[in-house]
């Protein structure tokens, strides 16, 4: 299995059913055999789904296209671990502080161009202090197994591999027992873009 090398840009990618359903640049920090580390730059242009309506999609449940379009001011530094169903993000929230986001997906598998994984959309929001946490999008989550996206049995499992991706965060198991909020990259990593191609299988 090639690995990538630190400062190579990817892409990470959401799939549903056959199509890519969203995408994002990335510069690859760590591609170890136990955790991946990537970083997600400020005004990334993305690919993102849009219904028929023109309005951004959260959940593929009508038909899509994809448009590329700026996302989020802060950048993410994210980490996902091999066969587990959740990755890790060190996040801004909207009122400007910064947190864990338990993001509940597949795990990672490999593309030529980068990472694809189906995300579950549960989430789980986690204070850098571990003095709490709170689940988010939990009525997405409903409304997506009231569609069919997701069964019961389903939507149980994701909670559960939340519950145990706080426990980590809480316990500070590493990566978590140390600071990551004054991490920087390295200055000669380029920028990441989305390459031609990125949108297709």
């Amino acid at each position: 299995m090639q690995r990538f090398r630190s400062g190579a840009p990817i892409v990470l990618r959401e799939l549903w059913r056959g199509r890519v359903f969203e995408a994002r640049p990335a510069i690859v920090v760590e591609d170890d055999p136990e955790q991946l580390m990537f970083l997600v730059p400020s005004r990334a242009r993305c690919g993102v789904p849009i219904g028929e309506n023109g309005d951004e999609l959260r959940l593929p449940d009508r038909s899509w296209r994809l448009e590329v379009r700026d996302r989020g001011p802060s950048p993410i530094l994210s980490f996902a671990w091999p066969n587990t169903p959740y990755s890790v993000l060190l996040w801004t929230t909207p009122e400007g502080n910064r947190a864990w986001y338990v993001n509940l997906q597949s795990p990672l598998a490999r593309s030529a161009i980068g990472f694809d994984t189906t995300d579950h959309v549960l989430d789980v929001v986690v204070p850098l202090d571990g003095s709490s946490w709170a689940w988010k999008d939990e009525h997405e989550l409903i409304e997506a197994v009231d569609r069919g996206l997701f069964s019961n049995d389903e939507a149980a499992s994701f909670r559960r591999w939340g519950e145990r991706a706080v426990e980590r965060i809480i316990r500070k198991e590493p990566p978590f027992d140390r600071r990551w909020d004054t991490w920087a990259p390295d200055p000669s990593w380029p920028s990441p873009e989305l390459p031609s191609g990125w949108d297709r299988l």
